[in-house]
């Protein structure tokens, strides 16, 4: 978010650029990737323009904006959703295949805060974020993929394929925001080290809920390990005194 810019205390041009490519950022790479230049992102005024006005805003009104967690989030959640949507339909709509219209329909959607976090000097928020980021945008590309391969072999007309598009947006907000009010995460990987041990059937189970609920940082505690230490340092206090 434009938001990072204004922590590091940039000036405003540097918020400006930040917040412009953070908006078109992920159409550039895309249409450049397409062929299409001069690409959109440097093309259309009125993006351009928002972009600038946004920008401004944020330098202005940054401390109320910032407390506006959730009102962020869902926008966030709605740009993601319209990005990997309309990216996924201009590839195809240009000939692309498939596979090639859905990578360039996440990076419409993700190149963007990428770009920005690369020039902030921070780790990227796609990677970062535990919570459902780059799931929803991929799932998003697949179903508008689907909904436009069946609009070209008839099997609805070209309006019910834009309602079709804006379920597939919704869709990718719900799942990004109910990630995010749950704690839905992805699971990472288990430490070897802790893996290996023997655990009890309780110590199992509860190995797999956390798995479940996607926590990467899994800590086992093995009890007869901790009793075994404990034995040796009642030995150590009872030593015989010469």
């Amino acid at each position: 978010m434009v938001l990072a810019a204004v922590r590091k205390q940039f000036d405003i041009i540097s918020i400006l650029l930040v917040s412009w490519i953070t908006a078109l950022g992920g159409g550039i790479v895309r249409d450049v990737m397409l062929g299409q230049v001069p690409p959109v992102g440097i093309t259309d005024k009125g993006a351009v323009l928002a972009t600038i006005l946004s920008g401004l805003v944020v330098a202005v009104a940054h401390p109320e904006i910032d407390r506006m967690k959730w009102l962020l989030l869902v926008t966030d959640a709605m740009a993601l959703g319209a990005f990997a949507v309309n990216g996924t339909a201009k590839a195809l709509g240009l000939g692309s295949g498939g596979m090639t219209a859905m990578f360039l329909g996440m990076a419409t959607a993700l190149a963007g805060g990428l770009l920005r976090d690369v020039l902030l000097n921070q780790i990227p928020a796609v990677i970062q974020d535990k919570h459902w980021y780059a799931m929803p945008s991929l799932i998003g590309c697949f179903l508008t993929l689907v909904v436009v391969r069946c609009r070209e072999r008839g099997f609805y007309t070209t309006e019910v394929e834009m309602l079709l598009e804006l379920f597939v947006v919704a869709l990718i907000v719900a799942l990004r925001l109910l990630s995010v009010r749950f704690d839905i995460v992805i699971p990472g990987a288990v430490k070897r080290s802790k893996a290996h041990l023997p655990m009890s059937d309780e110590q199992i189970g509860a190995a797999i809920r956390h798995m479940l609920r996607g926590r990467s940082d899994l800590k086992v505690t093995i009890s007869s390990k901790r009793s075994v230490h404990r034995r040796r340092g009642i030995k150590k206090d009872h030593h015989p005194s010469a």
